[in-house]
């Protein structure tokens, strides 16, 4: 199918930053075919207006677990540890496999409707959450969670899960998978290496929680004498390409680690403050040359899944933490939730940015909205400004999913009565009113 996107601003990358341009982007099969002139031979099978709009690279969303969707304000104002074992574990050991469909559902409707065309998630339930990507038109990066002691049954049960995934799913080229051990406190020593061998066999990325709260850092420290970071490394995690979610209590040293293993870092500021477990050192890992991109984290924790509310918080909470306003400038966010993100999955040269030869995964936001109104700097804007509502139109893959702001893969209101069904039956609705 052949579109285009006619005299429409966009945001399209110029050395290290972007550049808004009003231009027109040319769309064949899934691919952006050119931005600007149109390619010869090409056929418009439609036209997108763009007078009064905005196209950006769809918003990568680099940790998440979008099955908590339905746990969105059940376990609030608590501290870490008890959040997740006190509150979170027993809900999830509650959880059917159609649970985790229905919340993934939810999940995709929450990030498109925000921009949101490609995310990295680790989940429990094998085979709901590719189900949801593949029936929706979404674009993920999926990880069965690991939790393992050397080489024990339920390790290796979880690593077969996770290989079943994978390969159940190979004719959907908009998932791709990694491996996720889920945390040093959940994973030991001997469970790390035999997980860090099998990326290395099979080619895979790592994804993986790390330094997230004083709690884990004390525990690690007390057991291996070390710090988290410290330890996947000696353990051969960062052998391979790794994602490592939250870093928020890391030292220089481990700072070190993560450039010198060339180690993403997903920061997620919403959940990070929301439990208590702080602010991550996100200006010193930029300055060390570490690839930082963006996340949600889980609706458990957030209590969103909106990137825009997260570019927000990354572009202003530092600016106050270090007291000075250049620390993170608007240009340097929004890389940091598109081609970095992309950089951090193995598919920056595939999405993350407006190029002719990358995938069509764009957002399409409208102007004539009270918070992009006046025009004077749309790349601040997106940061400073824009809550996400101005999103009206998606493209995944050179498919419209989403047009006027309605989904057209997934019918919302079914979605919304099952959760709403989940909610009732797991007894998480006696706070309603």
């Amino acid at each position: 199918m052949g579109i285009v996107l006619k005299n429409i601003l966009a945001a399209l990358p110029e050395g290290e930053s972007d550049v808004i341009k009003e231009t027109n982007i040319f769309i064949e099969g899934n691919r952006i075919a050119a931005v600007d002139d149109m390619p010869k031979g090409f056929k418009a099978d439609k036209v997108i207006d763009g007078r009064d709009r905005l196209a950006i690279p769809g918003l990568v969303n680099s940790h998440t677990h979008s099955y908590m969707s339905f746990m969105r304000n059940v376990a609030d104002d608590l501290s870490f540890m008890d959040w997740l074992f006190g509150t979170i574990d027993p809900i999830e050991q509650q959880m059917t496999d159609e649970d985790t469909y229905w919340g993934a559902c939810l999940a995709i409707i929450e990030m498109m409707k925000s921009g949101t065309t490609c995310f990295n998630d680790m989940q429990m339930n094998i085979h709901q959450t590719t189900r949801a990507v593949k029936e929706s038109g979404m674009r993920a990066v999926v990880s069965r969670g690991l939790i393992g002691s050397g080489n024990d049954e339920a390790g290796q049960i979880r690593l077969k899960q996770a290989y079943e995934e994978r390969d159940a799913f190979q004719d959907c080229d908009r998932l791709s998978f990694m491996l996720a051990p889920h945390a040093p406190y959940t994973c030991d020593e001997g469970f790390m290496r035999i997980v860090s061998e099998e990326a290395k066999k099979n080619n895979m990325r790592i994804h993986v929680h790390l330094s997230e709260s004083v709690s884990e850092i004390e525990q690690i420290k007390e057991k291996y004498g070390c710090t988290p970071i410290e330890m996947a490394d000696r353990n051969g995690l960062f052998d391979v390409p790794a994602i490592a979610a939250h870093c928020v209590q890391i030292t220089e040293a481990d700072m070190d680690i993560l450039k010198a293993k060339n180690v993403s870092v997903v920061t997620n500021p919403a959940s990070n403050m929301k439990l208590g477990n702080g602010f991550a050192p996100v200006p010193e890992m930029m300055s060390k040359g570490i690839n930082i991109c963006l996340g949600t984290d889980g609706a458990a924790s957030n209590n969103s899944l909106n990137m825009f509310h997260e570019m927000s918080l990354l572009a202003l909470i530092h600016k106050g933490v270090k007291r000075t306003p250049q620390c993170i400038s608007a240009k340097e966010t929004f890389r940091i939730a598109t081609i970095n993100g992309a950089r951090a999955l193995g598919l920056d040269q595939e999405i993350g940015s407006l190029e002719a030869g990358k995938k069509a995964d764009i957002a399409i936001l409208n102007l004539n909205t009270p918070s992009l109104t006046p025009r004077n700097n749309l790349l601040a804007g997106l940061s400073y400004s824009a809550n996400g509502s101005e999103v009206e139109t998606v493209i995944i893959d050179g498919q419209i999913i989403m047009e006027n702001r309605r989904i057209l893969t997934l019918d919302e209101e079914l979605v919304y009565g099952k959760i709403n069904e989940i909610i009732v039956r797991m007894g998480l609705n006696k706070k309603t009113y």
